[in-house]
């Protein structure tokens, strides 16, 4: 009896398609790496200190990273808290000179001594902030010394920023109809956002952190079904929504507001479907848990007795009266409003998103059906009611306080969800609509470049009556870190590749490996 004589047995070889990182993998580096040369880009061009209350922040960082998450006292309303921080970090209050004055260039600043780095006690008015965002950022402080410690800081936070960023325009690419969600992101994401990224101040954390919560679970509920595909953006949701939590004073309200804008646009069913996943539920009990330890160090740090202001005679109905009036005129620091809010962007800038935010919000507010357009009805209602409302709440005690790009977490996923309303209508791909995406494109890429262009132009020669830039070649007062042309031409570069990669999530056939086409009517 003879065996049976068996194959030889080759031995298997790798699928080439199975060894390549996933699509989206590859996508969400790219998109980090250019948002994080962004922000690098904005901390190199902004001198130090040049960016609101960044005094404030700085010193509250390094005071955080050497282990003193509250300061001291004396409990009077504005009163700033005081920490010790080495001597450079404290001297940074001193930096400010050319603020609010456009003409004063930044060469009046007398700089940090690195060597200055004895323990000092300096006041903040951020001393009573959630520490959450200062432990990281404040981590160079304690390795570098001077003005390469205040960039290195500034660029971390960029980073982090970046990351959480990177994952809400990683989102829009994920839909299944994606192109009015892309498109939409190219114009939430303001170079005023970009401006912030690369500063030390929490606002651009919550602007991101708040946008990410939002267009991801977007897309979780729209693909409930089939959760194992989208398990990043269920963790994405998660963390951003516990480091939003513990940001700011206000990011419980808009960690709310994010939620209750995704639901409304899905089915109740979705939601129930959604709380029988275990990675779900695990996140769910983090925010939780996130939530809660922000309300209590709200709570116990007292953080709203730290705003700053002058008290009036102005009533709460006259307060609320006249921010209601100043609803478009606050909208200039949703797109650029750099430095101490002393520095506008050229007026054609301001022209152009106002072209295209008002177009978008218009189809958004008219699609149908009904309940995708929800999410956006709601941040809309927000953007106009909330800063009527806070400020009449303080107006009285602490006069006019509110800044627009305070609203950002708010506008910026309210632009978000406009894309998603529009997402289901089929996206133009004529041959004259293509022209007019890339001219779209095109011009935007300008914009953001005339905003960092003029800021190298406000801080090197100064803003005057009449048209100065070519002083800029020559006649310079103060130079960033490289040189205002090196930088700038830098960040031409990278509008281009970004405006490239952009046209191309908006062509059609162009969608991602192993993604579907569908600008389809119907829900998939």
């Amino acid at each position: 009896m003879s065996l049976p004589l068996r194959k030889a047995q080759r031995p298997r070889q790798a699928n080439p398609a199975q060894s390549k990182p996933p699509a989206p993998v590859l996508r969400f580096g790219m998109i980090f790496l250019i948002l994080s040369m962004f922000s690098t880009l904005w901390s190199l061009a902004s001198p130090l200190m040049s960016v609101p209350d960044e005094p404030a922040h700085t010193i509250k960082a390094a005071a955080v990273a050497r282990g003193q998450f509250l300061g001291t006292s004396g409990q009077t309303q504005g009163e700033q808290l005081q920490v010790v921080v080495p001597k450079y970090i404290a001297d940074t209050q001193s930096l400010t000179c050319f603020a609010f004055k456009v003409i004063v260039t930044a060469d009046c600043s007398p700089g940090l001594d690195a060597a200055d780095r004895q323990p000092t006690t300096a006041g903040t008015s951020a001393g009573n902030y959630n520490p959450l965002y200062y432990l990281v950022v404040g981590l160079p402080s304690t390795i570098l010394s001077g003005e390469p410690a205040i960039y290195a800081m500034r660029i971390l936070s960029g980073l982090l920023c970046s990351l959480f960023l990177a994952a809400t325009l990683l989102a829009t690419t994920q839909f299944a109809n994606r192109r009015w969600p892309v498109a939409a992101a190219g114009i939430a994401v303001t170079p005023m956002v970009l401006f912030l990224c690369g500063s030390i101040n929490p606002n651009a954390l919550e602007i991101v952190t708040t946008s990410a919560v939002f267009v991801n679970l977007c897309l979780v509920l729209e693909n409930v079904r089939e959760l194992s595909r989208f398990r990043f953006n269920v963790v994405v949701v998660g963390v951003a929504a516990a480091v939003l939590a513990n940001t700011r004073a206000l990011s419980l309200l808009w960690l709310a507001l994010a939620v209750i804008a995704a639901l409304l646009m899905f089915p109740p069913r979705d939601l129930l479907l959604l709380m029988k996943n275990k990675l779900v539920l695990a996140m769910a009990a983090l925010i939780a848990v996130a939530a809660a330890l922000g309300l209590l160090w709200l709570k116990t740090a007292n953080t709203l007795a730290s705003l700053l202001g002058t008290p009036g005679t102005v009533t709460p109905e006259q307060a609320f009266g006249t921010m209601v009036e100043r609803t478009f005129d606050i909208a200039a620091s949703y797109v650029a409003q750099l430095g101490w809010l002393d520095t506008n962007g050229p007026t054609g800038v301001y022209f152009w998103w106002s072209c295209l935010t008002g177009a978008l919000m218009v189809a958004a507010v008219s699609v149908r059906p009904w309940r995708p357009r929800l999410g956006f009805i709601v941040l809309l209602a927000a953007a106009i009611a909330i800063p009527p409302i806070l400020q009449a709440q303080v107006v009285t005690e602490l006069g006019y306080i509110w800044q627009g790009r305070y609203l950002l977490p708010v506008i910026v996923p309210m632009l978000l969800a406009a894309g998603l309303a529009l997402r289901f209508l089929r996206f133009p791909d004529s041959l004259f609509a293509r022209r007019i995406t890339m001219w779209a494109i095109g011009l935007t890429a300008a914009a953001h470049t005339a905003v960092f262009a003029n800021a190298l132009r406000r801080y090197g020669v100064g803003i005057s009556t009449e048209a100065n830039w070519a002083d800029m070649f020559g006649a310079t007062k103060w130079e960033p870190p490289l040189g205002w042309l090196p930088l700038a031409l830098a960040y031409l570069a990278v509008t281009a590749v970004a405006g490239v990669l952009l046209y191309r999530q908006l062509s059609p056939g162009q969608a991602p490996a192993g993604e579907p086409i569908n600008d389809g009517s119907s829900r998939s």
